[in-house]
């Protein structure tokens, strides 16, 4: 879905499209740009595994796709892209979803090799998006600095994300969704990696989701929300809501519910069958001080 806004709406708004045929918009203080590209060639595919130490990868990867939002002013940006998230998939191995359809999903990429089924082949991910500074300097102008060398301080926090104004009717001034990789593991499930942002008049707000259906077996759902309003562009506030839901098929028959996985296809309608795992609310004032 692309929603193409009305040039009277980006002018009530503030806003204007970013220049040279970019896709996104500037929009008090903070230009918001996607990329959408196609998936991974087998040579970039190659030289991925190599830096992320891995012989496995899902089987789209949309490694030059991207969302990036960056505050004009402070330099601060929160972007989103597959490399930094299959970094977490990596750290965090999780163990592998015991499945009996998975003794064959092993032999897939490599058939002439045996290959013992010990990693996570859900590629599942803490990712909950990348951050960095770019820093005004004298002799080189702009350049980038990473987060861990300046500490972008996400403060837990017991405000909520307003998703009832959210719902509200308002102009879209820009919508995109991005795809960052995909895997349908051997036509056993979903393994999916998305990221949409919706920008309106009165703020920007996003939605990066992990969803995972192993057919018969589990589903998982990882959500990272995150909202900034408009009402302060010089030092604005970002919400951040993270969740991670799961459960079994089995759990859900026993409650009564479908156990065909036809009857998942949308996580948006069955997400509250699934028991919270984890949840967090976390909030980044942007400004100068960072």
């Amino acid at each position: 879905m692309e929603v193409e806004p009305e040039e009277k709406e980006l002018k009530a708004a503030g806003a204007q499209l970013l220049p040279d045929g970019r896709r996104g918009l500037r929009i008090h203080g903070w230009e918001i740009e996607t990329h959408k590209r196609s998936i991974l060639t087998s040579s970039n595919f190659e030289q991925w595994e190599h830096k992320l130490q891995t012989s496995h990868l899902p089987e789209m990867v949309f490694g030059d796709s991207l969302l990036a939002l960056k505050h004009i002013e402070t330099g601060v940006q929160i972007y989103f892209n597959a490399f930094d998230a299959l970094t977490g998939w990596k750290k965090e191995a999780l163990p592998p979803v015991e499945v009996p359809a998975a003794a064959k999903w092993k032999f897939r990429c490599k058939p002439s090799q045996q290959v013992i089924l010990d990693y996570d082949y859900t590629f599942t991910t803490p990712y909950c998006g990348s951050e960095r500074i770019e820093a005004d300097t004298e002799k080189h102008g702009r350049e980038q600095t990473c987060e861990e060398s300046n500490g972008l301080c996400w403060e837990d926090c017991e405000e909520k994300i307003d998703l009832v104004s959210l719902s509200l009717k308002e102009p879209i001034l820009f919508y995109d969704e991005v795809i960052l990789y995909e895997d349908e593991l051997a036509d056993n499930g979903i393994s999916l990696l998305t990221v949409k942002v919706r920008v309106m008049p009165s703020g920007w707000f996003l939605l990066l989701r992990f969803w995972l259906r192993v057919d018969g077996v589990l589903m998982r759902l990882r959500d990272t929300r995150m909202h900034c309003i408009f009402s302060n562009s010089e030092n604005p506030i970002i919400l951040r809501e993270s969740c991670w839901r799961e459960t079994t098929f089995q759990s859900l028959a026993e409650k009564g519910y479908a156990s065909d996985s036809a009857a998942y296809n949308d996580p948006s309608v069955i997400c509250d069958r699934l028991q919270i795992v984890m949840q967090k609310t976390q909030k980044l004032r942007v400004s100068g001080k960072l």
